[in-house]
């Protein structure tokens, strides 16, 4: 039954590498129009958030594009040693969303012209700060039950090797000969 948490993350992970692509786009191509000065453009418009905005938007889906392979190698593994790298990458992929969220909710409340890619990337982070937080806390329902899933007290791997309980004297039993130690 411990596969009730990777069930429920692996589809959402996978929803998650997709809204952050998308968010790599558009907020590249908005940051490209605005280092251009091409702020006229009908499309793209903006304030004097959207520097800002956008460059923490490209932060955050670049951290949240490498955690997301990160965490598609723990779905495959289902491991605390996994669990370990994809939840620290996935809380920082959510703190930096975080921030291009309150980011977005500043430029929405400046208001003025925006364009329609400019509020694509405005709804697609408002959008990833909930799911992402979702996904960081299904990672990491193991903690609470080993019934969601690998949690950082489990140690049941690597468990093996000799009989004496000594880790420095593993198998101090009788040598195999034409073994290599």
């Amino acid at each position: 039954m411990a596969t009730v948490g990777r069930n429920i993350a692996a589809p959402l992970l996978f929803l998650n590498l997709i809204m952050y692509f998308i968010v790599l786009g558009f907020a590249s191509w908005c940051l490209n129009r605005f280092i251009n000065g091409q702020t006229y453009h009908p499309s793209f418009g903006g304030n004097g958030a959207t520097m800002f905005f956008l460059i923490f938007s490209i932060l955050a889906a670049v951290l949240g594009i490498v955690s997301k392979f990160l965490g598609g190698n723990h779905m495959r593994a289902w491991r605390s040693d996994s669990l370990a790298s994809a939840g620290a990458t996935s809380i920082i992929a959510w703190a930096v969303t975080a921030l291009a969220f309150g980011l977005a909710c500043k430029q929405i409340n400046i208001g003025g012209h925006r364009g329609w890619r400019l509020r694509v990337v405005e709804a697609f982070i408002i959008i990833l700060t909930f799911t992402q937080l979702l996904y960081l806390l299904l990672i990491h329902a193991g903690l609470y039950s080993s019934r969601y899933g690998p949690g950082y007290r489990d140690t049941d791997y690597g468990v093996g090797g000799g009989t004496t309980g000594d880790p420095m004297h593993k198998g101090a039993g009788v040598p195999v000969s034409g073994t290599r130690v």
